[in-house]
């Protein structure tokens, strides 16, 4: 069930926000690492023709990925909890469901930003951000009171 955002209750929530989609950012990077080196391996097994394979380390390097793996999604999970939506994890983009006339649009945050100064509709994406006004902040309102 969705939930919806003021722009103030959205904007209480950044630096929990912040905190959680770093650690996410970190945790794919030590994903994608990992899952190189899990690559590499296999190669080496396939070229060497499964001669000298340590079995061990292999498997270590496997549930290094898959740990990493598993407590990327917990970090994405923890950011829905706190109902808005991871849009783009490479640079920390993140939306806040919010009603503006009685439609679904989304408050538009990206890491680094210092406070929350766009919106944008359902199916415009980031390329469709547009900068909150007085008409925005007069007609937009979230599920409970701020």
């Amino acid at each position: 069930m969705a939930r919806f955002f003021t722009l103030q209750q959205a904007e209480r929530l950044i630096p929990e926000v912040d905190s959680a989609i770093r650690e996410a950012i970190s945790l794919k990077a030590e994903y994608a690492a990992a899952e190189t080196e899990v690559q590499q391996q296999t190669r080496r097994i396939t070229m060497s023709g499964g001669v000298h394979v340590d079995l061990n380390g292999i498997l270590q390097l496997k549930n290094r990925r898959d740990e990493r793996a598993a407590r990327l999604k917990e970090a994405i999970d923890d950011i829905h909890g706190f109902g808005c939506l991871v849009k783009d994890l490479d640079i920390g983009l993140i939306d806040f469901p919010t009603l503006l006339r009685g439609e679904e649009v989304y408050l538009c945050w990206k890491m680094g930003e210092p406070a929350i100064e766009f919106w944008h509709g359902v199916q415009e994406g980031f390329r469709g951000r547009k900068k909150i006004d007085q008409d925005f902040l007069d007609h937009h309102k979230g599920e409970l009171p701020n």
